[in-house]
């Protein structure tokens, strides 16, 4: 629940009393079965974490999707602080894009948080039709009570980055943010900061490309992204593209410090494993430089060639920052840590805290370190009560207080079949990192798991978490 003041609308006022706010009793999450045996629709999972329940830890909602395959992915809200001020908007629904079908499900989480319903379907037909896109993304709640969704490609599965605007009350497509002929070539991940009258889009790569796998020829053929692109708030034009170079390949969750008058943040590269901070320069553009880069491990291991040299990078898939804009926290999927960086020197961000999770260097597995600049030995496996964790550490979730870091460990299931097999067999977990937040340091919670290898359905592949009370990545303030 958000703040009860009386003429407020959702959210929170500011981040810092976000910060204040309830502890979170339960947690949203997409589960998939595309891409494994089970032939059965994705569905929202409703999740119980609260230790004096006892459901702590349980599954205690599940509500299937009407199809096959979508690949639900990320979800946002129709209304959140930025709506702070307008008293009759509510956080009430629950925006479910399909990564993969293209269909958008509005689920109404207002009249039962503990169990939710389906409210409406957007079907692919009006993203096709109403704005030439396909393989919406990330959706963001505007100020203007209208609902924002970046795109990845086109109809056809070639990269597009455009954005679908919803109608907050019906749900029905409006049509294109961007302007005719202004989308990007590729898209993915967007952050809006109007004090600065900005938003700057990511890119990931063309769906087609990406659609059954990674193949690293596709990256040479310039299937994937590389580029940052800051548009004009007001007009909905690109005014420029930033260019990250090799180093910044396939730009992924981008965040802008919390503090609306920021005119900085910071973004996380999988391929090269870096993460760029954009700032306003004095002369009113933008720029971006690499503040951390995780070294590459050298390796040999009994897998096929091809995703041999993949093995060896760190692949930054989450980022995230605390509501203070203190920590910097992002998941390295492939060596399976998760870390914590100081970042109140925002150009010389410090790592605090560090955790080993899973992922494919582990002691037992089929890939031996050769070289290593930063680890003695490499990491055994994580056993939490009783089952193996496989995979790596992926989606974060950090609670208001910044206390308690929640993690999942599926990707995207092409990418699970293809680099974490036993992932797929077996089913992801959701995990919870209990944060120092004065000296900085991370440590597991071992009395906390959720299994999704144990669904009813069969093992399923859980991927972003959202509190019913917005968070640090759903929320923007204005």
């Amino acid at each position: 629940a958000a703040s009860t003041c009386s003429g407020c609308g959702p959210g929170y006022k500011t981040p810092l009393d976000a910060m204040k706010g309830p502890r979170e009793e339960i947690v949203y999450l997409p589960c998939i079965y595309r891409n494994t045996d089970i032939q059965k629709p994705d569905y929202l999972a409703t999740v119980d974490v609260n230790p004096q329940s006892p459901n702590f830890c349980k599954v205690i909602h599940r509500l299937p999707m009407p199809n096959l395959k979508d690949e639900l992915h990320h979800s946002g809200w129709n209304a959140c602080s930025s709506c702070y001020d307008d008293p009759s908007k509510r956080r009430n629904r629950l925006i479910l894009p399909s990564l993969i079908s293209s269909r958008v499900y509005v689920v109404d989480v207002g009249t039962d948080p503990r169990a939710p319903r389906l409210h409406k379907i957007v079907e692919p037909i009006d993203l096709f039709w109403k704005c030439g896109l396909a393989n919406p993304h990330t959706s963001h709640c505007l100020g203007s009570g209208q609902i924002m969704i970046s795109t990845m490609g086109d109809p056809s599965g070639n990269g597009k980055g455009g954005f679908v605007l919803l109608d907050g009350e019906t749900f029905e497509v409006i049509g294109n943010w961007e302007q005719p002929g202004e989308a990007a070539p590729f898209g993915y991940d967007f952050w809006y900061q109007p004090r600065h009258n900005v938003m700057i889009s990511t890119e990931w790569g063309a769906p087609k490309a990406l659609g059954n796998g990674f193949n690293p020829a596709d990256v040479k053929a310039g299937h994937y992204g590389q580029r940052l692109h800051v548009w004009d708030w007001t007009t909905h034009k690109r005014i420029q593209t930033l260019d990250l170079g090799e180093e910044g390949a396939i730009p992924l969750e981008i965040r802008f410090l919390h503090d609306p008058a920021a005119a900085e943040g910071f973004v996380g590269c999988a391929l090269q494993s870096t993460v760029f901070r954009f700032y306003k320069t004095p002369k009113g553009d933008w720029a971006a430089v690499s503040v951390i880069y995780i070294n590459i491990k050298k390796k040999k291991l009994g897998l096929h060639s091809f995703t041999h040299v993949f093995f060896a990078i760190g692949l930054i898939t989450d980022i995230l920052i605390s509501l203070d804009d203190r920590f910097l926290y992002f998941s390295n999927w492939l060596h399976g840590d998760i870390r914590q960086y100081d970042i109140t020197d925002r150009r010389n961000p410090r790592m605090v805290g560090q955790v080993f999770l899973a992922g494919s260097i582990l002691k037992d597995g089929p890939v031996k370190v050769l070289e290593d600049k930063e680890l003695d030995s490499q990491p055994a496996p994580r056993i939490l009560k009783g089952k193996r964790v496989q995979g790596g550490p992926q989606m974060l979730q950090l609670s208001l207080d910044g206390k308690r870091l929640y993690v999942t460990t599926s990707l995207y299931s092409a990418w699970d079949k293809q680099f974490y097999p036993d992932l797929v067999k077996e089913g992801s977990v959701m995990m919870q990192i209990d944060v120092d937040t004065d000296k900085g340091g991370l440590k597991l919670n071992e009395n906390f798991l959720v299994d999704f290898g144990a669904e009813p359905d069969g093992p399923a592949l859980a991927h972003e978490l959202r509190y019913p009370g917005g968070d640090c990545t759903s929320d923007i303030w204005l």
